[in-house]
C-alpha cells in the first residue's frame, strides 16, 4: 500500500450564523422575565436605547421623544411581520446590518444619573424580596445538641457525626463510627462514640443518623404501640418480603395472619424512610405565563401575548440628531452608528419574537382544541414539525419558541411543551396520543380484580379490546413511569388467603 502526503483543494458548504442572528434566536428562546432582564442589561450598555414611559396612548406624553416611523431610514424602520411569509427579507436586512457595521467599539459613555438611580432601586428591591436561607439539617441538629448537658468529649464526637449527615441522602450515617476516631483509639473511645451516636439518634427528626433502613424505622417505633414486637419482627427480618408483597411467606415464617400482616404494613407506611429529606432546599419557581388564552362570547379561543412587562423601546432622538450634526466627529459618528445597529437589531428581534410566539401558540391551540374543551384524555398527537410546517418556520424555531414558555388556559397554567405528545394508531387508523393510552392503562388497573391483577400481557389484550394496539414492552415502560407496581405486588392476598 502506497501512502502519500499532499495538499488537495476541496469545496464544501458550511453554514455559519452571524452573532446578531444568534442573539435573535436567544431572544426568541427567552421567557418574558428573562427578556425583561436582557432589555435592562442592553439599556445599561447602550445609551441610544430609550423606553416609552407613561401611557403610550396619551397624546401629551412621549411625542417629543419617540421618533415617528416615517422618519426612520431603511435600516432603522420597524420590523413588519408578514403573516403569509417567513419574514426572510427582514432577517436578510438584519444580517446586512450586522455585516456593514463593526461589532466592537470602545463604549466610554457613562450612565445617566436617573438610570443609575433606577438600577440601584431595582437591586434594593431584589435584596428586599430575596428569601432567607432555610435552616439546614446540620444546623437544626447542632442547635438541639447545644441544649443538652453532655460531656465535652461526647459532644465533639456527636458534632463530628452530625457533620457527616446529608439531607439529600435522607440523613443516614454512612461513615463507620470507628472512622471518626483517631488512629489507635481505645475501647473507651469507641464506647464514647457509640454513646454520641445514641444521643444524635435521640434528636429530631426521629430516625436520624440511622445506619440502614431497618434501624431508621425501628428508631421511629414507639414502644407503647400495641403491636410493637410484631412491627419490630417485620422490620428486622421481612422488609424485602414486604416490598415484594410476599405475604404468604411472611405468614408461614411468623405465624401472623395475612390480615394482621396487612394491618402491620399499613402502620409501617406511616414511618418515614428518609427523615432528613425534609430539610432539602427545594426550589419552586414562580411560573409566569407568556401567553394568555381566553374564550370569546362564541366559545372561540383567542391567543394574547402577555408581554406587558416587556418595555417598548425606541432609539434616542438626541443621538439621531447628533449623527447629522456638523460638529459630530468621525469617531463619535462611528460609535453612534454601531449603537444604532445594536439597538435596532434588539427592537426588531423582540418584534420577531412576538410574531413567532403568537403564531406558534395559535397553531398549537387550533390543533389541541379538543384537549382544551374536553380534558387530557382528548389530547391529540402532535409533533413540532407539524407546527413548523403550518407556521412556515424551521422546527428548531418552534423548539426555541416553546422552550420554558407557559400558557394560561381555562384548564390552568400549562407549559407549551405539554401540548406536544407522541402517539400511535388504532386498528381503524385513528391517531391516539400516548397520554390517552396512559389514562386508559390507569383506568384498567384501577378497575381490575385485586385478587387476580392483570399481567402486562393481559393489559395489552385489554388495550387492544379498547382499540389501542400497544406492545407489551411499551405497557411495562409506561406502567413503571406511572409508578404502578407489577401484578404480583398489586395482589391483595386477603381476598384469596386460602
Amino acid at each position: 500500500m502506497r501512502m502519500s502526503v499532499g495538499l488537495h483543494a476541496r469545496q464544501s458548504q458550511v453554514q455559519k450564523l452571524a452573532p446578531r442572528m444568534i442573539q435573535s434566536m436567544e431572544i426568541l428562546q427567552m421567557h418574558a422575565l428573562a427578556l425583561q432582564e436582557r432589555i435592562e442589561q442592553e439599556m445599561n450598555e447602550n445609551p441610544l436605547l430609550e423606553q416609552v414611559t407613561g401611557d403610550p396612548l396619551s397624546p401629551d406624553e412621549g411625542d417629543d421623544e419617540a421618533p415617528s416611523k416615517d422618519a426612520r431610514s431603511e435600516n432603522e424602520k420597524e420590523l413588519v411581520v408578514d403573516n403569509d411569509h417567513d419574514n426572510k427579507d427582514d432577517f436578510e436586512r438584519l444580517s446586512n446590518m450586522d455585516s456593514e457595521l463593526p461589532s466592537t467599539f470602545d463604549d466610554s459613555f457613562r450612565q445617566s444619573a436617573n438610570r443609575m438611580s433606577e438600577e440601584a432601586d431595582r437591586r434594593h428591591d431584589m435584596m428586599a424580596n430575596a428569601q432567607s436561607r432555610p435552616e439546614s439539617l446540620n444546623d437544626f441538629l447542632l442547635h438541639q445538641l447545644a441544649e443538652l448537658d453532655i460531656h465535652d468529649d461526647v459532644e465533639q464526637i456527636a458534632e463530628r457525626i452530625i457533620s457527616t449527615l446529608n439531607a439529600s441522602d435522607g440523613g443516614y450515617l454512612r461513615t463507620p463510627i470507628a472512622d471518626m476516631l483517631p488512629p489507635g483509639h481505645s475501647k473507651e473511645d469507641l464506647a464514647l462514640a457509640e454513646e454520641a451516636l445514641q444521643i444524635v439518634q435521640s434528636l429530631e427528626p426521629t430516625g436520624i443518623a440511622a445506619r440502614d433502613l431497618s434501624e431508621c424505622l425501628i428508631l421511629q417505633l414507639d414502644p407503647k404501640l400495641p403491636h410493637f414486637e410484631q412491627l419490630q419482627t417485620l422490620i428486622r427480618f421481612h422488609l424485602n418480603d414486604l416490598a415484594e408483597n410476599r405475604l404468604p411467606q411472611i405468614a408461614k415464617k411468623t405465624g401472623f395472619s395475612i390480615e394482621d400482616i396487612q394491618e402491620l404494613r399499613e402502620d409501617l407506611h406511616l414511618l418515614n424512610p428518609k427523615p432528613g429529606a425534609a430539610f432539602l432546599e427545594t426550589y419552586v419557581p414562580n411560573v409566569t405565563p407568556d401567553i394568555i388564552l381566553e374564550q370569546d362570547d362564541d366559545g372561540e379561543y383567542r391567543v394574547r401575548l402577555d408581554d406587558d412587562r416587556v418595555p417598548n423601546l425606541f432609539i434616542s432622538e438626541y443621538y439621531r440628531k447628533r449623527l447629522q450634526a456638523s460638529d459630530c466627529s468621525a469617531e463619535e459618528r462611528e460609535f453612534i452608528k454601531q449603537k444604532i445597529n445594536g439597538a435596532q437589531w434588539l427592537i426588531d428581534s423582540i418584534e420577531q419574537r412576538r410574531s413567532t410566539l403568537t403564531k406558534v401558540a395559535e397553531a398549537i391551540v387550533e390543533h389541541q382544541k379538543r384537549f382544551l374543551d374536553e380534558g387530557p384524555e382528548a389530547i391529540e398527537p402532535l409533533k413540532m414539525q407539524q407546527i413548523a410546517d403550518k407556521v412556515g418556520v424551521h422546527v428548531t424555531t418552534v423548539s426555541r419558541a416553546v422552550d420554558d414558555k407557559w400558557i394560561q388556559t381555562p384548564r390552568g397554567i400549562l407549559p407549551l411543551r405539554r401540548f406536544f405528545v407522541g402517539g400511535t394508531q388504532t386498528e381503524d387508523g385513528e391517531d391516539v396520543a400516548w397520554d390517552t393510552i396512559r389514562l386508559k392503562l390507569q383506568e384498567l388497573i384501577d378497575k381490575e380484580d385485586k385478587s387476580k391483577p392483570y399481567s402486562d400481557e393481559t393489559l395489552v389484550d385489554e388495550l387492544r379490546n379498547a382499540g389501542m394496539t400497544v406492545a407489551r414492552r411499551t405497557v411495562t415502560k409506561y406502567r413503571k413511569k406511572m409508578g404502578i407496581p407489577s401484578s404480583r405486588k398489586r395482589r391483595d392476598w386477603s381476598l384469596n388467603s386460602t
